[in-house]
């Protein structure tokens, strides 16, 4: 079975800073691509980030300048770097990767921004 499992949520101040981990039961290589998506309370859930095995990323333009996503190939991991974070970010952040052409999601991981 295939796998991915984040962590790394929490509770944050606006303007702080969060790193989000999704960890995959198999080598992140096997994977077509992998990526970050969210989904406030009452909201659809929105692409965050996205990234290919070979390094394009893509981002929404809500996160542009502040998230970074990247990769741990050897730690089959896919990281998400939230800095500035703003109260609108407060979401559950899910992991998704694409794997035969299948999406596998993960369980979610909250994140919330708040003074």
């Amino acid at each position: 079975q295939v796998q991915v499992v984040e962590s790394g949520g929490g509770l944050v101040q606006p303007g702080g800073s969060l790193r989000l981990s999704c960890a995959a039961s198999r080598s992140i290589f096997g994977f077509n691509g992998m990526g970050w998506y969210r989904q406030a309370p009452g909201k659809e859930r929105e692409l965050v980030a996205t990234l290919s095995n070979y390094g394009p990323t893509n981002y929404a333009e809500s996160v542009k300048g502040r998230f970074t996503i990247s990769r741990d190939n050897a730690k089959n991991t896919v990281y998400l770097q939230m800095n500035s974070l703003k109260p609108e970010d407060t979401a559950v952040y899910y992991c998704n990767a694409v794997f035969r052409g299948v999406n596998v999601w993960g369980q979610g991981t909250q994140v919330t921004v708040s003074s």
